[in-house]
């Protein structure tokens, strides 16, 4: 069952037109949440961001922050989901085939609840191997990347350049050359039990899972920092793990055909990861089946 628009239905019935400007432009925004044993895991954090995306682009959301939560929630139980991937979407609606946004009345809704694996089991053992991408990511002021837009195309592009490389993830830099993030993700190193990640002023999503994680480091005692980052520090890094809502913690043992440490899931990579699976069980907001 998909909710669209204030009802649920079949996933069938489940249809945008195709003069939806969330499909002509990739106007709209999006959030990927996730549940645990019915606990949607920092629910309100990602609500809170949906709607600052929708403010950013001067898109409407046609329903109250309570109101988007109880769908989510409501979406959830009608499908008997206990651990899901929930899918939030706000497009611009149907207009006419010109840019201008105001010819698109009503805002579309819908929320998708399914299963995802982005990455096979094994890799959270083993690690990840990641290569550097031409691509950079988009500017700030050009599309900020706080903005959780439907236009990933950017974030495509680097993702097809890592497949194209024969591994999984792809790291992207800015215009100077500093590191951002991941196609898809956000990413930490670990130097001499000091946890680093870029600045959000860099072109990097401020996650939840990315928050998540700076959050349980300081109250674990692992000194935390973020500032700007150069490839060249990656490689000499301890250890490196990237952190996203589908991707949660997983490791990564070689950038650019160097190996990172050993070469293994490093101990503060397995410690944080460990503390993290605690936190989705109890911070967020639960609901009954």
């Amino acid at each position: 069952m998909i909710y669209f628009n204030g009802k649920l239905i079949k996933k069938e019935d489940a249809k945008v037109s195709v003069f939806d400007h969330g499909l002509l432009y990739g106007d709209g925004v999006f959030e990927g949440i996730r549940s645990y044993g019915c606990l949607v895991f920092k629910l309100r954090e990602h609500i809170d961001r949906l709607y600052a995306s929708a403010q950013g682009i001067s898109l409407k959301i046609p329903m109250q922050k309570k109101e988007m939560e109880r769908a989510i929630v409501g979406t959830l139980k009608a499908n008997k989901l206990k651990d899901a991937y929930i899918r939030a979407v706000v497009t611009r609606g149907e207009g006419d085939l010109g840019l201008d946004p105001r010819n698109c009345r009503h805002a579309t809704v819908f929320i998708i609840t399914d299963k995802i694996a982005l990455y096979p089991a094994e890799l959270y053992h083993k690690g990840l191997k990641i290569v550097t991408v031409p691509t950079r990511r988009n500017i700030p002021e050009a599309l900020n990347p706080q903005i959780k837009s439907l236009n990933y195309l950017n974030n495509i592009l680097g993702k097809i350049e890592a497949i194209n490389a024969g591994v999984p993830e792809a790291l992207m830099l800015d215009q100077n050359g500093f590191v951002t993030e991941c196609t898809g993700d956000n990413i930490f190193m670990i130097k001499d039990d000091v946890l680093v990640t870029p600045p959000v002023s860099v072109g990097v999503l401020n996650g939840i899972t990315r928050g998540a994680v700076l959050e349980v480091a300081a109250k674990a005692g692992l000194k935390t920092c973020e500032r700007m980052v150069t490839r060249f520090e990656l490689y000499v890094a301890d250890e490196v793990f990237l952190t996203g809502t589908a991707a949660e913690l997983i490791p990564v043992v070689m950038i650019d055909g160097r190996l990172i440490g050993a070469g293994n899931v490093g101990e503060h990579t397995s410690a944080l990861i460990s503390v993290f699976k605690k936190i989705t069980k109890k911070d967020g907001v639960r609901y009954a089946l």
